[in-house]
């Protein structure tokens, strides 16, 4: 008998949400290397970010949480890997 699983939510946190859309707006990219997160500094790849988070934020969460958490995140986040050779 064929058995499925119940699928778990593609993103389970807030801060995995707003890293997928800063991802998606061209606001971070990964190392190639390391896999680090790195701020891009494109202010205009920031406030695409900022208009998905107030208009497609998770169910649950208002606008104002999801724009506060994607600050947050790129806060948290610096230009460069820190497993790279300086």
């Amino acid at each position: 008998m064929l058995m499925t699983k119940e699928r778990r939510p593609a993103i389970r946190t807030l801060r995995g949400w707003a890293i997928g859309v800063l991802q998606e707006a061209g606001a971070i990219h990964e190392c190639e290397e390391h896999g680090w997160a790195k701020d891009r500094a494109d202010p205009h790849a920031r406030e695409r970010a900022i208009d998905i988070a107030r208009q497609d934020h998770p169910p649950g969460v208002s606008p104002e949480e999801a724009v506060a958490e994607l600050r947050d995140v790129l806060e948290s986040l610096g230009d460069t890997c820190p497993e790279c050779a300086p």
